[in-house]
């Protein structure tokens, strides 16, 4: 159980929507400003969530935050990669997990699978102990001041309370609470939307030996169709099934049905790793998860991660954003209260550029492996490894892209965008 925190400060310099690690990510890098931030969440933990294998990039800012200890301490099993295996259970590809030296050279790291019901609350209980304050509630609406948005209205078992602050950060997820709020642009369904994921964790999967038992494993069957397989413990696996809405609509089955039968049939080399299992969780499904948010940071307000984009899950990039955003956005929060009083127009405008710089490489990315999986696989294993590397880890902003690998990609998709390449060792 976590507990709230009573006393509170008459005005707060910031308010966070949501507990998941978007909040907590953007509460510890406040926290290290010496900004205390109030966090506003309606659900209790621990709870379930998917979305369980983390990048590179996030294990890097663990290390910086000083949690490798912790998830040691958890037994959360090793990533040192992805293996992605073609239809017929073939023509797999290897991801390392590897970080960038000072140098530009590549060297070898690793990152975490983890229960996400688990390392939710390990977040959110580190950020509160390390100094942000907590309220067990439901936003239901936002305050505002000549345009500016100065506050938040929460519903709490003691009624509803209005909490007012100079940064409102939205890092409801899914849940887009500014969105729906119209403070920032629609919610926009983005080219993934039609798809379901039908997932649940099954004991007695058959793994990669050794080192490599930890790793994710990815089974692509056609354009759409793919599955995961992500390692939660020793004994327990994630695994879920992902296609287009239509066709498990068409096949008449139940979820249940319908995982027991696209695990069978989707790809064979997952299929011999099934042979023996035990589901050990119901099965759940997520459905129309594609979605973008335009104009989501804006004078007194910024969205993080999911709240305002999410493309498509397969190269496990959700967390991912939510760590990264969550420190560009306390950056860019500590210089915004660092200034006079008087406000920008948008304060965050910088902030809103990067980010969506870094979903573009992403969803360029993904929609060239939909479109081009034999030349993404040739990338990947052969003449651009280190810069499809660089993309899996999530170096994805300007210090490292578009790199000449994203380049050809855009140029293959017929997409055209602003930027010059990077220079990329």
């Amino acid at each position: 159980m976590i507990a709230e925190n009573r006393s509170l400060p008459a005005i707060h310099d910031v308010i966070i929507v949501g507990g998941g690690p978007a909040a907590a990510f953007t509460a510890l890098f406040l926290l290290k400003q010496g900004i205390r931030p109030l966090i506003v969440e309606r659900d209790s933990f621990p709870r379930f969530h998917i979305g369980e294998s983390l990048t590179g990039e996030v294990g890097g800012i663990l290390r910086e935050l000083g949690l490798e200890s912790d998830l040691a301490a958890r037994q959360f099993p090793i990533k040192h990669g992805v293996t992605v295996y073609g239809s017929n259970g073939t023509n797999t590809f290897w991801v390392p997990v590897m970080r960038r030296c000072h140098d530009g050279d590549l060297a070898s790291t690793t990152t975490w699978q983890v229960r996400r019901d688990e390392f939710d609350q390990f977040l959110l209980e580190t950020a509160i102990a390390r100094g942000a304050s907590l309220v067990k509630g439901d936003a239901e609406g936002v305050l505002q001041d000549d345009g500016a948005v100065c506050g938040l209205r929460v519903k709490t078992a003691d009624g509803v309370q209005e909490f007012p602050c100079r940064v409102l950060v939205d890092a409801s997820g899914q849940k887009t609470f500014l969105a729906n709020q119209g403070i920032t642009g629609p919610k926009e369904r983005g080219g993934y939307e039609k798809q379901v994921g039908i997932f649940s964790r099954i004991k007695g999967a058959v793994r990669d030996p050794g080192e490599a038992s930890g790793n994710t494993l990815i089974f692509y069957q056609e354009k759409h169709h793919w599955a995961w397989f992500i390692p939660l413990s020793e004994e327990e696996t994630s695994i879920g099934v992902v296609v287009p809405g239509e066709h498990f609509a068409q096949s008449g089955m139940s979820t249940e049905e319908f995982l027991a039968w696209k695990l069978k049939h989707l790809n064979p080399a997952l299929t011999a790793r099934l042979q023996n299992i035990e589901f050990t969780e119901p099965v759940r499904t997520a459905s129309n998860y594609s979605y973008h948010v335009r104009d989501f940071t804006g004078p007194g307000f910024v969205c993080v991660g999911d709240s305002h984009r999410f493309t498509d899950p397969i190269f496990s990039f959700g967390v991912f954003f939510s760590a990264n955003e969550a420190k560009m956005a306390a950056a860019a929060i500590g210089d915004v209260l660092g200034r006079s009083a008087e406000r920008d127009a948008d304060p965050f405008a910088e902030y809103e550029a990067t980010c969506d710089f870094g979903q573009q490489v992403i969803q360029d990315v993904i929609d060239f492996f939909w479109e081009y999986p034999l030349a993404f696989q040739m990338m990947a294993h052969k003449s651009h490894t280190g810069e499809i590397t660089d993309c899996f880890a999530g170096r994805v902003y300007p210090a490292h892209q578009p790199s000449e690998a994203v380049v050809t990609m855009r140029r293959m998709l017929n997409r055209l965008r602003t930027q010059e390449p990077a220079v990329v060792s």
